[in-house]
């Protein structure tokens, strides 16, 4: 009896010391910090960089551990009627000597910010050209990995009507171009509640945004292969329309994968959709606030469920559940391994998630 006591004691001592040594699974979420509306870049393999608000404090954490643990928040500035709410939010991405951001104030201005090698972050410029024109506050931002960055926004100049408006940087963010159109609806707004994204790759330029035609809040994608110097026709994504008297707050996300082509993720009514240009769509899930990455040569896709669960699906078709939330934002750390955050009681959580 007393040699059964030993070993019974000895094999639960061994078992809790072996749960003790194992790294916490990467389903147990993560709190950042206090705030809402976070946006994120990966880079260097190692490094995550978070950049969130909360009120009129825009704040920056980082990870060089692939996102296992992350600096404690640094304010950058407080900026009188900062945007963070609602999918308005800082929008970052990397440049060759650091991290550039740009983000909105309630007045329709956006700014925009620079970090370069010695960890400091500078206010750079004011990104509009003429005042208050983006007093939706729905931003996008991409890079080519070296200096070349290019922003887009919804526009109310010369008719108070949103337009697609961008401009370009040349040099990480420190100055920009003089602010052009890119797109204007025949119907004369654009979709006035949806965020657009952007994405770069070399002198490719894409923009993502949903469209209001004839009543369609459906998204199209519009591309310059000149790094942004000019546009061409703006094309619908996917074969179905969503006729709909109002906004829905969802403009979904874009990315490049390995050969260059586009990959898209929105919602049409309750139904998550993927699309490519020039292929059908491809439904995938029932939510909102869908968010995608492509690791290595995979789509890999999230969203907010009903109930509020936000949902990974990965490409072996099986779907993991990251958390209670909403407004994720996904992106790939390697080839196999990806980073979520997303907002929920006024904290910005992250899980990490393997192929």
């Amino acid at each position: 009896m007393r040699t059964s006591l030993v070993l019974i004691f000895s094999a639960l001592a061994f078992s809790l010391a072996s749960c003790g040594s194992r790294p916490k699974t990467d389903s147990n979420e993560l709190v950042i910090g206090s705030g809402q509306i976070p946006n994120l870049v990966t880079k260097n393999g190692n490094n995550v960089h978070v950049v969130f608000g909360m009120g009129d404090s825009l704040y920056y954490s980082f990870s060089s551990n692939k996102g296992q643990s992350f600096s404690s928040p640094l304010l950058v500035d407080t900026l009188p009627g900062l945007v963070s709410f609602a999918m308005r939010g800082p929008q970052i991405t990397n440049t060759t000597n650091g991290l550039a951001m740009i983000v909105a104030t309630r007045v329709g201005n956006i700014f925009s910010y620079t970090k370069d090698g010695t960890g400091a972050w500078q206010r750079a410029t004011r990104i509009n050209d003429a005042d208050t024109i983006c007093k939706e506050g729905f931003l996008a931002l991409g890079s080519d990995g070296n200096q070349n960055l290019f922003a887009a926004w919804l526009d109310l100049r010369n008719n108070a009507h949103n337009k697609i408006y961008g401009a370009r940087s040349a040099d990480g963010g420190k100055t920009w171009s003089k602010n052009f159109e890119i797109y204007a609806s025949p119907d004369g707004t654009v979709c006035e509640c949806c965020k657009p994204s952007v994405a770069v790759q070399g002198k490719n330029v894409y923009v993502m945004f949903r469209n209001r035609i004839e009543g369609s809040r459906d998204l199209y994608l519009i591309q310059s292969s000149d790094g942004g110097e000019s546009f061409g026709e703006a094309k619908k994504l996917g074969t179905g329309s969503w006729k709909l008297n109002g906004c829905p707050m969802d403009g979904g996300s874009l990315a490049i994968n390995p050969m260059g082509i586009p990959q898209t993720v929105w919602r049409r009514e309750g139904t998550i959709y993927a699309s490519e240009p020039g292929k059908d769509e491809k439904e995938i899930g029932t939510g909102k606030s869908c968010t995608m990455a492509v690791a290595g040569k995979n789509n890999v896709y999230a969203w907010v469920e009903d109930g509020g669960n936000i949902v990974c699906l990965l490409p072996n078709g099986k779907k993991e559940n990251l958390g209670k939330g909403s407004l994720p934002v996904l992106k790939a750390i390697g080839e196999d391994e990806l980073i979520c955050v997303w907002q929920q009681d006024k904290k910005v959580r992250r899980t990490l998630v393997h192929l």
